[in-house]
């Protein structure tokens, strides 16, 4: 195992590249911060394995964290659809949520992705780690990365595509 000091020390240099990939998985700093918080809780608390380098150690905690988060949401959300439980004016709160919920330009893209897309591109384009590194993070082979990132570009061109051309032809029915 590592001391504390060198490891509170490498975590500290680590920081701002594992915030920004807990941000590109939350999709908000909020969640990103508490999501960094426990990952942070969690590397001090265990430890590092010998023989593992932290950066993709730290990743993998960190995205575990968030999987298991992201799945009891799914969870509870799914027991709060259930009709005992559903208020009755709830048509006006889903239009309100839905209102809410609505992302603009590549943020929205990146979130219509499956996570294990959103999670490659995240790795890969915003971390700027090699295919090897997101493979050993994520604990697949890295052809499988390079297939994801693959299918994860042209969806993201897909969704900015549509994108496009719904806002060419308001631009068009406003002219004409």
């Amino acid at each position: 195992m590592t001391t504390t000091v060198s490891l509170k020390k490498q975590l500290h240099e680590l920081l701002p590249a594992l915030r920004r990939f807990a941000i590109s998985l939350c999709g908000n700093v909020a969640d990103a911060d508490d999501l960094l918080q426990s990952t942070l809780e969690r590397l001090l608390s265990k430890g590092i394995p010998e023989q593992i380098e932290l950066m993709p150690w730290a990743f993998k905690v960190c995205r575990n964290l968030w999987l298991d988060e992201h799945r009891a949401r799914q969870v509870r959300q799914k027991a709060t659809q259930q009709p005992e439980l559903q208020e009755a004016t709830s048509e006006a709160v889903d239009t309100q949520v839905s209102d809410q919920l609505a992302l603009q330009d590549i943020d929205a893209a990146l979130h219509q992705l499956p996570h294990d897309q959103r999670t490659i591109i995240a790795l890969v384009a915003v971390q700027g780690l090699s295919y090897r590194e997101a493979a050993a993070i994520i604990g697949v082979p890295t052809g499988t990365i390079m297939s994801r990132l693959a299918r994860a570009r042209s969806k993201l061109a897909e969704i900015m595509g549509l994108a496009t051309e719904a806002f060419s032809q308001q631009q068009s029915g406003a002219s004409s």
